[in-house]
């Protein structure tokens, strides 16, 4: 199957593949991504999150509990079958990320941004060659695809999109909360350990111990569906 353009070999893992990844990341990528909190502003209106140091619990656990078990593995394994020019793979990856969307909300989501990406990536003449992606295909398909098309290798590429997780849900904090922009830098730096362990971590898991585990959030995500006052779609 083919999935061209390809990465050169000059561009992987070079100069040209890191800015390719800084776009990839950047808050200014026009997806939207800005526009969901994943279930974080449900838990300031109840009450779990009110501060610095309980946003920093329920950041360090949606990391070792979703990400770590979810995303991240799933991210690595996409990348790898899109490398492969194996459809197949990368449809039941994609189905299987679907199928760990807990609610309405986090299915729109990744549906949503996925959707942005892809007219984002045919703007750029980057789409996977037809019929390689998906129909309808989530938003760490298509990153998986991007990272690919652009030679990123894939620690870098999770470590990329861990990162990018990270500065959105300090974002949703800043303005939701409210939590100081010093306050936001203070857990970039508590976290970006944890980052880096959740890589190596996500790496090394074998199919069988994938799956998030994340009740707390699904919980907050239900119940934001039907939360009165609200800055963000989920």
């Amino acid at each position: 199957m083919r999935t061209d353009p390809a990465p050169s070999l000059t561009e992987q893992g070079g100069d040209l593949a890191l800015l390719g990844l800084l776009q990839l990341v950047s808050p200014a990528l026009p997806i939207g991504a800005f526009a969901f909190s994943q279930g974080l502003e449900s838990a300031f209106e109840l009450g779990w999150v009110c501060d610095e140091e309980s946003l920093g619990e329920w950041l360090a656990g949606v990391l070792e509990d979703g990400l770590t078990r979810c995303e991240l593995p799933a991210l690595a394994r996409l990348q790898q079958a899109w490398a492969n020019g194996d459809g197949e793979t990368v449809a039941e990856w994609d189905q299987w990320l679907a199928a760990n969307r807990e609610t309405a909300e986090l299915a729109a989501e990744d549906a949503r941004l996925g959707a942005s990406l892809a007219r984002l990536l045919g703007s750029l003449a980057l789409l996977p060659s037809e019929p390689a992606s998906p129909p309808g295909a989530g938003y760490v398909t298509f990153f998986a695809w991007a990272v690919h098309v652009r030679g990123i290798p894939p620690r870098q590429a999770l470590l990329g999109f861990a990162w990018a997780w990270l500065e959105n849900q300090l974002a949703v904090a800043c303005k939701a909360l409210p939590l100081g922009h010093t306050a936001a830098q203070r857990l970039v730096e508590r976290l970006r350990p944890a980052l880096v362990a959740a890589v190596d971590k996500a790496l090394a898991l074998p199919d069988g111990e994938l799956g998030p585990a994340l009740p707390g959030l699904a919980l907050a995500s239900a119940l934001h569906e039907t939360q009165y006052s609200r800055l963000f779609r989920s």
